[in-house]
């Protein structure tokens, strides 16, 4: 029989893996692309208005899909472009923009996402459409996810993969940088699009 401290350590273990698989790097959509996706434009909601991808032309654009309620993969995502926007020289950052497109449109709103990307960098937008535009969207850009059973409290994870898009002054998908990428290596792929 166990003791009630091995108990106790391989419950803790347990509550361990499951907070981490909450909102887990599932590699949906990553690890089994047969081709780079295409990506493409995409107009959407943020808290100012339509953000509309073909008016963003001549600047680079960090695409990140993700949501509000994610525990761990989208914080580390959103701190790496904030760490990257801020070496950028003025100059380079007027000519960047870091997106964050909900892949929750069920919860996110574009006050919410305006809130949530804020908290990062007040030059990030936060931009979310009706769930079928986000599967279009997702779609054209290889980008997996899934909503999980909803939990006796209400809430609910969605697993979802993790790259940042890097869209080109053209409107051309140019790089897909992944989790954990060093803010030198965002700057550097900027800064070689600008």
């Amino acid at each position: 029989m166990k003791s009630t401290s091995q108990f106790l350590c391989g419950l803790a273990a347990a509550l361990v893996v499951l907070v981490v698989s909450a909102c887990s790097d599932s590699g949906v959509g990553e690890r089994v692309l047969a081709a780079r996706p295409e990506g493409g434009d995409f107009v959407l909601q943020s808290a100012a208005g339509p953000l509309d991808t073909k008016a963003l032309r001549g600047n680079v654009l960090l695409v990140y899909f993700g949501y509000v309620n994610c525990p761990d993969i989208c914080p580390v995502s959103m701190a790496s472009g904030a760490a990257a926007l801020n070496a950028l020289t003025a100059e380079e950052r007027a000519k960047t923009r870091m997106i964050m497109v909900s892949i929750d449109p069920e919860r996110d709103t574009p006050a919410r996402l305006k809130e949530y990307v804020a908290y990062f960098h007040p030059a990030m937008v936060g931009a979310v459409g009706t769930a079928a535009e986000t599967a279009a969207i997702a779609k054209s850009f290889g980008v997996g996810y899934v909503r999980q059973a909803t939990r006796p409290d209400g809430g609910y994870a969605v697993d979802h993969s993790s790259l940042t898009y890097v869209i080109g002054p053209d409107g051309k998908l140019a790089d897909m940088l992944p989790l954990g990428v060093t803010s030198d290596k965002v700057v550097a792929t900027v800064r070689k699009l600008l």
